[in-house]
């Protein structure tokens, strides 16, 4: 039987205290998660786990940048079957606005709300969002397919992401899925209208 390489194994045990990591904030809250409870919710021992991660906050950017990446492969996934013609506004606009919602969403919401008084936190998370927030904002301007040069336009794609996070906070009490779908209709319709002229060639 072949042993599995050590570099993957190293991997593969980052990647299990990430995506543990998450989970647990998303159900503990941030005062609720130690290294210890994240280890052993992944499956590893506390030293194996700072041996990868020395401190939680050096875990939660690593897992913040995971979440931010795996949210913008979903994105690219996602488009690659984006549909031609008049739909294809709607289309997007929804992708956008679900892409805020689900568990890892609400996990990135427990950190957001502590970093706000938390300022060792804070400095781990602003930077990495920041580098987030301009990639997604690059991939919504090139699924809707529009000069963001033209006045305004820029301006409008970043009010669709922010509109998205905005419907995910009030998702997290109840489910917003009709509502949801009525915004999504009025945006895109709205979104039609103000870029119309502005579509990259």
């Amino acid at each position: 039987m072949l042993r599995e390489p050590q570099q993957e194994r190293s991997r593969t045990t980052r990647r299990r205290l990430i995506e543990a990591a998450m989970d647990c904030i998303g159900e503990r809250g941030w005062h609720g998660v130690t290294v210890a409870v994240i280890a052993e919710r992944a499956g590893v021992s506390r030293g194996a786990a700072q041996h990868h991660f020395p401190t939680r906050e050096s875990l939660v950017a690593a897992a913040v940048e995971l979440l931010g990446e795996a949210q913008l492969d979903e994105l690219r996934t996602r488009a690659a079957g984006s549909p031609d013609g008049a739909s294809r506004i709607e289309w997007v606009v929804e992708m956008l606005l679900t892409l805020y919602t689900g568990p890892m969403f609400r996990a990135a919401l427990q950190l957001w709300a502590v970093a706000s008084t938390d300022d060792q936190l804070r400095d781990v998370l602003v930077p990495l969002e920041a580098r987030v927030g301009r990639e997604a904002h690059r991939v919504a301007v090139e699924l809707l397919g529009v000069d963001e040069t033209q006045p305004g336009v820029r301006e409008l794609v970043q009010a669709t992401l922010d509109l998205g996070r905005g419907l995910g906070l009030a998702n997290l009490l109840t489910d917003d899925t009709r509502r949801r779908e009525q915004i999504v209709r009025e945006w895109a319709r709205t979104l039609e209208s103000r870029l119309a002229g502005t579509q990259q060639v």
